[in-house]
C-alpha cells in the first residue's frame, strides 16, 4: 500500500496541462517540470517527513502556486525559508513569500508543522501556476484573473480538486484560502458538482500580509478557529 507521501508525489509528478488553454500572453508555471535534483529531493523529503502514513487529512485549498512559494519548492505556501524551518535543507537559492510567512505563523500557533501536517493537507484549486507577460516582465497570474480563462479551465480544475480530495481522505469540509474570487468560483463549482458539503473561507494570507499586517494576530486567531472545527 502506498503511503500518502507516495500518492501526493505521484499526483504532482503526473500533472499535465494542455497549453491550448493559454492565451498568447500567459505561461504555465509547473514547479515539477524540469525541477533540479535539489528541488526534487527537498520535495520528497518534505512529504516523506510529514505524510509517511495513510491517515486522512482535512483539505485546504489555496489558489494556484506563486513564483516564490510553491512555484519554487513545489509545496503550497512554503517558500525556501519556511522549508528550512521544517528541517528540510535547501541551499540552491532562497525565496521569501509573504503568504508563506503568515501561513507558518498560523501553523506555529497551531502547534508547529508536525502537528499541523498530521491533520491537514494544503493544496490548490489549480496545482499549477500561471504568469502573465507585462512590459517585458512575468508576474503572477491567478486562474480567475480572466473570466474566459477560468471558464475554459473549469473541467480541468474540477478534476484536480477531486483528485486532491481523494489524496486528503476527508471531505466533511474544505478550508478555502481566499474570500473573494477564489471562494466565488469554488462556491459555483460546488453548487454544480457537489464535491464537498461545506466550504470554510478564510482571508487569503497575501491579503492579510498586504492590507491587514498590523491585525494579523486577529486573523491567526480566525485561522486557528477554522483549524479546530
Amino acid at each position: 500500500m502506498m503511503t500518502k507521501a507516495q500518492r501526493i508525489l505521484a499526483f504532482y509528478h503526473g500533472l499535465d496541462f494542455d497549453r491550448a488553454y493559454l492565451d498568447d500572453d500567459l505561461d504555465v508555471l509547473n514547479p515539477f517540470e524540469g525541477a533540479s535534483p535539489e528541488q526534487e529531493r527537498s520535495l520528497a523529503d518534505f512529504y516523506n517527513k510529514f505524510y509517511s502514513d495513510s491517515k486522512p487529512r482535512n483539505l485546504i485549498l489555496g489558489i494556484n502556486p506563486g513564483r516564490l512559494g510553491a512555484g519554487a519548492t513545489g509545496i503550497p505556501f512554503t517558500d525556501t525559508k519556511r522549508l528550512r524551518e521544517c528541517g528540510i535543507t535547501f541551499d540552491a537559492f532562497s525565496t521569501h513569500e509573504p503568504s508563506s510567512v503568515f501561513v507558518y505563523e498560523a501553523i506555529n500557533a497551531f502547534g508547529g508543522p508536525a502537528k499541523f501536517y498530521a491533520d491537514f493537507l494544503i493544496g490548490s484549486v489549480c496545482p499549477l501556476g500561471f504568469t502573465v507577460r507585462k512590459n517585458g516582465n512575468s508576474i503572477n497570474f491567478n486562474y480567475y484573473d480572466r473570466a474566459s480563462f477560468a471558464k475554459a479551465l473549469a473541467p480541468y480544475l474540477l478534476a484536480q480538486i477531486r483528485a486532491q480530495i481523494e489524496l486528503a481522505g476527508k471531505n466533511e469540509r474544505i478550508i478555502v484560502f481566499g474570500t473573494g474570487k477564489n471562494l466565488k468560483f469554488l462556491t459555483q463549482l460546488n453548487k454544480e458538482f457537489n464535491f464537498t458539503p461545506a466550504l470554510v473561507a478564510l482571508e487569503h494570507p497575501r491579503y492579510v500580509m498586504q492590507y491587514k499586517y498590523r491585525e494579523r494576530e486577529a486573523y491567526i486567531a480566525k485561522y486557528l478557529e477554522a483549524f479546530s472545527l
